[in-house]
């Protein structure tokens, strides 16, 4: 899971979002957090499985994504697992997702909380949900290339 490249280190990734989503636009935004959730995620305790983001009253808010308390913390000083966080964008920038999200009816879907220069840092998406036939379509794409580079490999 953890890659160091460019400067960066990966700390979760969202693979299913790519095959739940087709993907049109990303998006890189700060994100507000505590002391120990900080803490937490430079241990790699996040899960952005079933995360996902919304506009509300000018502002982005990250929602249901699970960063585990903080081990070595008492309970006082801990955060709540699933609490909503706020992103950190540009005003022209949620004017934009605004608009994209409430004309055309896309989803806000995170991919990648990572490092950047000390800072902790999430990729997100607008995406379509995909139809069923069309993952299967995705499946079919994938095992062809797959059986393309095995015949490859052969010869």
């Amino acid at each position: 899971m953890k890659d160091k490249s460019e400067g960066f280190k990966v700390i979760a990734d969202n693979r299913q979002a790519r095959f739940l989503y087709e993907i049109l636009e990303t998006y890189e935004a700060g994100i507000q957090l505590t002391g120990t959730e900080v803490k937490s995620i430079r241990a790699g305790k996040v899960n952005l499985q079933d995360g996902y983001a919304l506009v509300r009253n000018g502002e982005v808010w990250l929602i249901n994504v699970h960063i585990s308390p903080y081990t070595q913390s008492s309970e006082y000083f801990n955060h709540e697992p699933r609490r909503t966080r706020k992103l950190l964008l540009h005003r022209k920038e949620i004017r934009t997702l605004v608009g994209k999200v409430e004309q055309q009816g896309l989803t806000l879907v995170p991919l990648k909380m990572y490092l950047k220069r000390g800072l902790v840092k999430v990729s997100f998406a607008l995406g379509k949900g995909k139809k069923l036939h069309d993952k299967r379509e995705d499946m079919k794409r994938r095992d062809d290339q797959r059986e393309m580079q095995r015949a490859m490999k052969r010869y």
